[in-house]
């Protein structure tokens, strides 16, 4: 598939490593930046998806995302993402997702306000039916910040993830490789960050701001087919 990426918040807080590894499935594990594991919150506008060689259509190749995360790899130490939930404000790309990828996507009603420059301030809310909101505020802290993110440090250890890896309803694990360009990030000034995510998820809140916040314009994805793993 092909997908496009928009301002992108990226908020991540320090948890305990054991804590995370006792929500994984057997075959991955915490993968850890100078030993320390992260939850990451990450709202977005998903942009022009469709199969790849085919054009975009109204009404489903735009819609809204918000996922919990955390970072892995696998025994032989290969690197990706885990996924806990997926929020969408589209049925037909949860259904997609749900059956083609095996990722825990979950339909929620969203609405956002997109930057009418790349530094003016992006508005988000997500609320799945009977559930509370998630609602967020953010801009680049500083007027043209944005940098690519620099191998070895803690933006390039969050942010350039190009596997993700999820269950099969058999219990088997498989992955999904993407690609796109390194990203240019900016640390974020964050307004808002209301988030029922980590409750909705079994974890306790962090009754903390997020330890990092990032926000990036965005790139264009490559997205290939699952794999199983062996």
């Amino acid at each position: 598939m092909f997908q496009s990426w928009r301002h992108l918040l990226f908020l991540h807080w320090e948890w305990d490593r054991a804590a995370i590894q006792a929500t994984l499935p057997p075959g991955l594990y915490v993968d850890c930046h100078q030993g320390r594991a992260f939850l990451g919150v990450v709202p977005f506008w998903m942009d022009r998806i469709r199969p790849r060689f085919l054009p975009p259509v109204p009404g489903l190749s735009w819609f809204l995302e918000l996922n919990l995360r955390t970072y892995v790899h696998t025994a032989d130490g290969t690197p990706g993402v885990w996924f806990y939930s997926l929020d969408c404000n589209n049925h037909v790309a949860v259904g997609i997702a749900r059956t083609f990828f095996s990722l825990p996507y979950v339909f929620a009603r969203q609405q956002g306000v997109r930057p009418a420059t790349p530094e003016s301030q992006a508005r988000f809310q997500s609320r799945r039916p009977g559930g509370n909101a998630n609602t967020f505020a953010y801009a680049p802290a500083v007027a043209g910040a944005f940098k690519p993110t620099v191998p070895g440090s803690l933006e390039f250890f969050l942010v350039e993830r190009y596997l993700l890896f999820s269950r099969r309803r058999n219990g088997s694990l498989a992955s999904g490789r993407v690609w796109h360009t390194p990203y240019k990030v900016a640390p974020a000034k964050v307004d808002v960050a209301e988030t029922t995510l980590f409750t909705d998820n079994a974890f306790p809140s962090p009754a903390r701001p997020a330890d990092h916040a990032h926000t990036s314009p965005g790139v264009d994805v490559s997205i290939f087919p699952l794999r199983d793993l062996s």
